[in-house]
């Protein structure tokens, strides 16, 4: 059997059928077969599990994005504007989206995401319903259009187009009249969502910064994402409510160790809520969820979202990078990675240099499998890997075969050190991928053992790499 197909299939599960006099909740079955000593059967729930769409299978096999913060703010040296800067400022003297695209593609990542417009209002394409946009900037004498050079570069390099539209907008007039502004939102969707092609991820947020005394803004968000559904079938639609893919809770990168795919889509209703179950929900999921939506962990490579040129020398390393791989894409959810370009319109040579480097870690961490030809076994509840000789190494590679769903609950990695094994590494969910970094360790078995699951897992692949 060659470790990398998966491990179960849609009739039997791991041993063989289970005894109906058996059937109890799963994890006091699986206390009692331990100490009984028998056979571990892993039964299936009742119910079929949810699973993926095809659109985010493509998503989740992608596992990282690139982020471009970029816009009004870069030249005023600010996170949030607040909607009466002048479109004049606006003027990227070298502005190149290939170079943007390039270097995403040079460190492993497969989309990119564009701020098409954040929470001051300005466009960066030349929309119809306003006039505060690229088309009053002195850039490219107002003939310019920051969408489609971007759309057309990322295609260029075989990359993904995303495309953020921010909800709040505190420049157009409308904002708070809801209907009228719903109406406004919607043109500009259709204007983004029609004209540059195909686009993979439409990125949303739950913006409404106004506070107490401010403007009362209500989203349609039925509308939006019936026009997103319309206009874009094959994108993935993100926000803290999805509905396809969820915001993971936190702007440091960081998933959440359980993580599952599944969720209870009534604990997080809408875009903006709050509370902690909602926190609960974006960071881990939930094993008994009724839909599928997995997590995105966002971050930025420096402090801030937008270019600050006070910021130069506190871009994040490559070792830094590498750990936030680990906690996000090695821990189930997509990494989305923020990279700002600055008023040149260029990613800084800083940027480009750490992110190079991180992508050239991962790749030649992940460029050999060292599992890759071992004879695979299984038992009721463990897969065992023989190789034809000693490896040596300090990642474990595991993941389910999610287009079936994610059943994983609990596991442990045990290494043969010649005379017992020895467990090198524990966790609870696996998904799409799970890395666990392990001592340094050389053996010529490994094996993965089941110690707990919502239904009969599938394991598509155990491998092994050292640095």
């Amino acid at each position: 059997m060659d470790p990398s197909v998966r491990w179960g299939d849609e009739q039997v599960s791991f041993g063989a059928s289970l005894d109906p006099r058996l059937l109890m909740h799963r994890r006091p079955f699986l206390m009692a077969s331990a100490a009984a000593g028998a056979s571990l059967f892993l039964p299936r729930l009742p119910r079929m599990r949810p699973r993926p769409t095809e659109a985010q299978l493509r998503y989740q096999r992608a596992e990282r994005a690139l982020f471009i913060h970029f816009g009004i703010n870069t030249f005023t040296d600010r996170e949030w504007g607040d909607g009466t800067e002048s479109p004049a400022l606006f003027n990227p003297s070298a502005l190149d989206a290939a170079q943007w695209a390039r270097a995403a593609r040079r460190a492993g990542f497969h989309s990119l995401i564009l701020t098409a417009k954040h929470h001051d209002g300005f466009c960066l394409w030349p929309s119809a319903v306003t006039r505060h946009s690229v088309a009053s900037s002195p850039w490219r004498n107002g003939e310019g259009d920051v969408v489609r050079e971007f759309t057309e570069a990322c295609r260029a390099e075989g990359l993904g187009a995303g495309l953020y539209l921010s909800p709040w907008d505190r420049h157009e007039p409308s904002y708070g009249d809801s209907p009228r502004y719903n109406d406004f939102y919607i043109a500009q969707l259709t204007e983004l969502l029609t004209r540059y092609g195909s686009i993979t991820e439409v990125w949303f947020d739950g913006a409404n910064g106004e506070g107490p005394d401010g403007k009362r803004q209500v989203y349609d968000w039925e509308r939006i994402h019936r026009t997103v559904r319309r206009l874009q079938p094959e994108a993935v639609i993100f926000s803290d409510a999805g509905p396809d893919v969820r915001w993971i809770g936190n702007e440091r990168g960081m998933a959440g160790d359980p993580n599952w795919c599944t969720v209870n889509p009534a604990t997080v209703p809408y875009p903006g809520v709050s509370g902690p179950a909602v926190e609960a929900m974006l960071q881990h999921g939930d094993p008994d969820g009724s839909i599928w939506r997995p997590g995105e962990a966002d971050v930025s490579i420096r402090p801030g979202w937008f270019w600050h040129p006070a910021e130069n020398d506190q871009v994040k390393t490559a070792s830094e990078l590498t750990e936030l791989y680990f906690m996000s894409v090695g821990r189930n959810a997509n990494l989305l990675l923020n990279v700002p370009p600055t008023r040149d319109g260029l990613l800084h040579e800083t940027d480009v240099r750490n992110l190079t480097a991180f992508g050239d870690g991962i790749a030649a961490r992940s460029e050999t499998d060292l599992a890759a030809g071992a004879r695979a076994s299984r038992s009721s509840h463990a897969l065992t890997l023989t190789l034809p000789a000693p490896v040596r190494f300090d990642v474990v590679d595991l993941r389910e075969a999610i287009e079936h769903g994610q059943r994983v609950a609990g596991y442990r990695v045990e290494a043969w050190n010649g005379g017992r094994w020895m467990t090198i590494s524990q966790g609870t969910t696996i998904g799409h991928r799970k890395l666990d970094r392990v001592p340094l360790t050389t053996a010529e078995q490994v094996r993965l053992v089941i110690t707990d699951a919502v239904a009969a897992p599938m394991v598509a692949k155990v491998g092994l790499y050292g640095s």
